[in-house]
């Protein structure tokens, strides 16, 4: 179901968190507090007040909301919304040589950044993915923080261009 910008703008804010309160991952304190914020002249410049939101929170609540992403191939609950994202790069149906390929890659970023590796894979292949991934792992813990949530600012555009008209 799509909404528009327009009524967005004028839902009280339980409707309003209702609808928006899964684009950043299992946080819906970003939409109770981006409500304040209304109107909005477009999805963009809602995302942009989200952003912001976030980009103000401090370090601790933001590694809170890198760490509540599912891990990559996971097969743990996850949101609706992460369960269609990973099936669209097949992290849904995959051989048991790939899963221990992922899970030793998962242990060894967590391991070595304290994190759950996130990056928004819509329109991305899994080879692609796993490459990053890779390459990731050669970063700074910073540098690391500073892309995870790039990534998840990226995965919340997403969510909102596809739920809002």
């Amino acid at each position: 179901m799509q909404v528009s910008i327009e009524t967005l703008n004028q839902m009280g804010q339980d409707d309003f968190v209702g609808v928006l309160g899964s684009i950043f991952e299992e946080t819906p304190s970003i939409a109770e507090q981006v409500w304040d914020e209304r109107p909005f002249v477009d999805v963009f410049d809602l995302h942009r007040k989200m952003v912001d939101i976030v980009e103000q929170m401090p370090l601790s609540k933001q590694i809170e909301l890198i760490n509540v992403h599912p891990e990559l191939g996971s097969q743990s609950k996850m949101a609706a919304a992460s369960v269609q994202e990973q099936a669209s790069v097949g992290f849904d149906q995959i051989s048991q040589p790939m899963y221990e390929r992922i899970k030793g890659l998962n242990q060894t970023y967590r391991q070595k950044f304290g994190l759950t590796f996130v990056m928004a894979i819509k329109g991305q292949t899994r080879g692609r993915v796993l490459a990053d991934f890779e390459k990731r792992l050669n970063n700074s813990r910073d540098d690391e923080i500073k892309t995870a949530l790039s990534e998840i600012f990226k995965i919340a555009r997403f969510r909102l261009c596809d739920l809002v008209d």
